[in-house]
């Protein structure tokens, strides 16, 4: 299966086809499988922050807006030093708007595996980010994803309006039903009422406080 995205002799790479040139693939659209994931991170810090950063006892996530770390996925070596100093890496949080085309939503889910696969390949302890739209995406969002291990999502801007929630909830359930893990990481609000129950399952729920909202209480 690797020969599928491997490079051809005399074309320029535009697919990025090395990120994947050592990856094994998972499901109906070949997702690129991240391998391991069992961590526990400390501290998070945004990778907007953390190109200027020096507090590298943090985990870089990209709960921020796509605009802000495109240029990962654009020019993925310039940033790999970068993110190699830092005691790990959540992948990339590209977006699944519900209202995006299907395919988009699956080319994002792609192109989070494919990063992360890649820095894991370059020596950086990664744990998935797990983004999910409508019951569409259920099956594909967990493509390349360790079970019983470590998985991260962002509630953040997810489940303050009621159809958000119900989405985000909806949502929730399935991917744990799937992938069963020991804990998640959580970017954004974890109230019980959405949590409390996977708590009592024994899933080890460690909460962080979005940047936005640490930023409002500080104000």
């Amino acid at each position: 299966m690797s020969q599928i995205n491997a490079m051809r002799p005399g074309c320029r790479d535009v697919f990025r086809a090395f990120l994947v040139e050592k990856a094994t693939y998972q499901g109906f659209l070949e997702i690129p499988e991240i391998t391991e994931g069992d961590y526990v991170p400390q501290k998070l810090i945004p990778f907007s922050k953390a190109v200027s950063s020096k507090d590298y006892a943090c985990w870089v996530h990209f709960y921020e807006d796509d605009a802000t770390f495109e240029r990962v996925w654009n020019n993925p070596k310039k940033y790999l030093p970068i993110l190699k100093r830092f005691a790990g890496v959540i992948s990339p949080d590209f977006s699944l708007y519900r209202d995006m085309p299907l395919v988009m939503q699956f080319w994002n889910i792609y192109r989070n595996r494919a990063i992360g696969r890649w820095l894991q390949d370059n020596g950086i302890k990664v744990i998935v980010n797990v983004r999910f739209g409508d019951h569409r995406t259920y099956d594909a969002c967990c493509f390349g994803v360790p079970r019983h291990s470590c998985i991260a999502v962002g509630s953040h801007g997810c489940i303050k309006l009621i159809d958000d929630r119900k989405f985000f909830v909806d949502g929730l359930e399935q991917i744990i039903k799937r992938l069963e893990p020991q804990r998640i990481v959580v970017y954004g609000a974890a109230p019980d009422a959405i949590f409390g129950k996977y708590k009592n399952q024994g899933i080890e729920i460690l909460h962080f406080d979005s940047d936005f909202a640490v930023t409002r209480g500080k104000g």
